[in-house]
């Protein structure tokens, strides 16, 4: 019978396997905590490439840091891995609040935000990289002391498991938490996970290891942070509820995760009527009128529109402005997210909005994501007089791909010889760069193009889709691009006087360097400012 180490309760292989038991939470916890940084980055700043590169980048050079720091608590080595754990639990537990709150109650100020919020998230990342680098020099030391072997296979189990963990993490933050818990309860259980199974190992197993003090210490340690946890996942609802007024205003009558985003509806009439999708306004509706019309009309005017492609536009408002027009016989809508859709048939004040328009059979709903919708087979499919993109702006990562020359020469499939193409393609004067690259991006794909804008927004919401890179200025603006085959298409389009007035101010702020610019494609998007 094998005995067990000097000081420890149970057997080497039974200490091996408790050990790399505790590494594998603890690894699948901290890569929650990664992940959550990343998510909650791209929500609140936006630019998901920029902001998981900012964050990965600093969270793995700031673990190395952990590493070198964590060999002055080799010799202490249960009562330090209890103390990272403890810490690492409470900071990357309490992350996605500390965030959200900053975000809510400081965002209003937009220079503030924009200068702090990178920061913020930088110090988050710095903090939780150094604890995640400190486990493994300590583990290390930890399976040493249960059973005595080479440093090679000890440094192979403890990866494995590791990697392992790290597995299992990354597949439960979009899977489980998310759907389940949300960003900020699943945060904190995590951060509660993370303290039970750090707390657990070092007792457990190293309980004669640690000084009398330092037992008092490590529980006086770990009672605060699952007290710190368990306050915060009891009052996170009525926190959340407080920052969503913060963010929103006070007049939200719903919020609702669709399983693709966030959606939240306030007011409940045309003039106090605003649509966010993911913290950003999508819809106001004391200005909705002029951005829709100035989408819809110069392609509606410009020849046969019998039968009408519109990629988004779940929230109908598009769809209404098309069924103005005499001749519309069927109107495709293509919106990847039901809920909008769902929102715009039955909520009051958006339905009414929208004029009903999913009441009327002309009008078929396809949930799909437009790109893949888009390469499907189209044998059967007779092709558009019409195609409409009200689709977010293209300075968002998630909304690159439907902005590449790829996708537009899978659109041109789609479109009759004589049909016409109208894209959003974001504000014109403070976001000029990826403005003219979408003008260049269609002639790079075939395309015909008249530029035009519209101006005079009389809403703005310092957090929307066309935000600047930096957060401060607000677009005053909408920038569209009307596209076609040949010219012919175009110059019929010009009676619009949306499009005529339009084009002309935005040639009026079209920089020296526009058309040269390069498309964007799938493989180099071209649309950071």
């Amino acid at each position: 019978m094998i005995e067990p180490p000097e000081g420890l309760p149970v057997t080497p292989r039974t200490g091996r396997f408790l050990v790399l038991a505790g590494v594998f939470i603890c690894a699948a916890c901290g890569l929650v905590y990664e992940l959550e940084l990343v998510a909650l980055a791209s929500y609140l700043i936006g630019d998901s490439v920029t902001q998981a590169s900012v964050v990965l980048s600093v969270m793995v050079f700031a673990m190395g840091i952990g590493s070198l720091l964590a060999k002055r608590l080799r010799r202490r080595a249960a009562a330090g891995f209890g103390l990272v754990e403890a810490a690492l639990a409470l900071v990357g537990g309490c992350s996605a609040l500390v965030l959200y709150a900053a975000f809510a109650w400081a965002g209003d100020r937009g220079e503030m935000w924009a200068s702090s919020s990178r920061y913020l998230f930088v110090a988050f990342s710095f903090a939780i990289g150094v604890l995640i680098g400190a486990e493994v020099p300590l583990l290390m030391v930890l399976i040493q002391r249960v059973r005595r072997q080479d440093a090679s296979g000890a440094v192979a189990d403890l990866f494995a498991a590791d990697y392992v963990g790290a597995l299992v993490g990354g597949l439960a933050f979009p899977f489980l938490l998310l759907p389940w818990f949300g960003q900020l309860t699943g945060a904190l259980l995590t951060g509660a996970v993370n303290v039970l199974a750090g707390g657990a190992l070092v007792f457990g197993l190293f309980g004669r290891d640690l000084s009398g003090r330092g037992r008092w210490i490590l529980i006086l340690a770990n009672v605060t942070v699952l007290a710190v946890l368990a306050s915060a996942a009891v009052l996170v609802d009525d926190f959340e509820r407080a920052a969503r007024r913060a963010v929103y205003g006070s007049d939200i009558r719903v919020a609702v995760q669709t399983g693709v985003q966030e959606v939240v509806l306030t007011g409940g009439d045309r003039e106090s009527l605003h649509l966010f999708v993911d913290g950003r306004l999508r819809v106001s509706g004391r200005d909705e009128r002029r951005y829709h019309q100035a989408l819809v009309q110069p392609a509606m005017r410009g020849g046969p529109h019998a039968r009408v492609l519109i990629l988004g536009g779940g929230d109908g408002l598009a769809a209404r402005e098309v069924l103005r027009h005499s001749g519309v016989r069927r109107v495709d809508v293509v919106e990847l997210d039901p809920g909008v859709v769902k929102l715009a048939r039955t909520d009051p004040a958006l339905s009414e909005l929208n004029g009903h328009v999913y009441r009327d059979r002309r009008v078929h709903v396809t949930h799909a994501d437009a790109f893949r919708w888009l390469r499907g087979p189209h044998e059967r499919r007779r092709p558009y007089d019409v195609v409409l993109a009200d689709l977010p702006d293209p300075g968002i990562t998630a909304s690159t791909k439907l902005y590449s020359q790829e996708f537009y020469g899978l659109l041109a499939r789609v479109l009759t010889d004589d049909g016409r193409f109208a894209v959003h393609a974001g504000p014109v004067v403070t976001r000029a760069h990826t403005y003219w690259t979408v003008d260049a991006t269609l002639r790079a794909a075939g395309f015909v193009t008249t530029p035009y804008r519209t101006t005079g927004r009389h809403d703005v919401f310092a957090a929307g889709p066309d935000r600047t890179a930096d957060g401060t200025a607000k677009p005053r603006d909408w920038g569209f691009v009307l596209a076609a085959r040949a010219p012919e298409q175009l110059t019929a389009a010009a009676v619009s006087a949306v499009l005529r007035s339009g084009s002309r101010a935005a040639e009026r702020v079209r920089p020296p360097s526009g058309a040269g610019l390069a498309p964007s494609t799938l493989v180099h998007p071209r649309y950071a400012d």
